[in-house]
């Protein structure tokens, strides 16, 4: 499922020109990736590499098209309001299957640090929520990451 998730994301329309918008899936994407990774308010090194590594492999790419999409990313999350603006873009261009992916890749995000933080935790439950992710599917993602990141700690309110 995993790989069908990540050809898919692959398959997403790149933005047109230099002003990436947030109507570009991928742009939305990358938004909710680092607004996750800055919910507990400490960005760590461990985390940002985590995140444009989600992006590379998800999107195939790296060097300069990387890091403008992780740049586009942080500048929509920076000048968003709300996070509708992404997750309604992400909930048009993602099956069922694509949404529940998409939540997995946030945990692995939230758990690069090896740490589940309490404003992270809402963050993934307002995004799987407005993306249509039920409950146990956003929890199992969550062990899922949980178990992937040794030395985890936290608890979620899911459980």
């Amino acid at each position: 499922m995993f790989e069908r998730v990540l050809s898919f994301l692959r398959d997403l329309p790149a933005g047109a020109g230099a002003h990436a918008s947030t109507d570009d899936p991928r742009v939305a994407a990358s938004a909710l990736l680092y607004h996750v990774m800055n919910a507990d308010g400490v960005r760590q090194d461990v985390e940002w590499e985590r995140f444009k590594a989600v992006l590379a492999e998800s999107y195939s790419i790296s060097g300069a098209e990387l890091e403008a999409l992780a740049a586009a990313g942080e500048r929509a999350d920076n000048e968003a309001i709300d996070l509708y603006a992404f997750t309604s873009v992400l909930k048009r261009h993602l099956d069922a299957e694509g949404r529940k992916a998409f939540i997995g890749l946030m945990w692995e995000i939230v758990y690069a640090d090896g740490e589940l933080h309490e404003l992270e935790d809402n963050t993934v439950w307002r995004v799987a929520e407005l993306i249509g992710v039920e409950r146990h599917d956003r929890v199992e993602a969550r062990r899922k990451a949980a178990a992937h990141a040794p030395g985890a700690r936290g608890t979620s309110s899911d459980e």
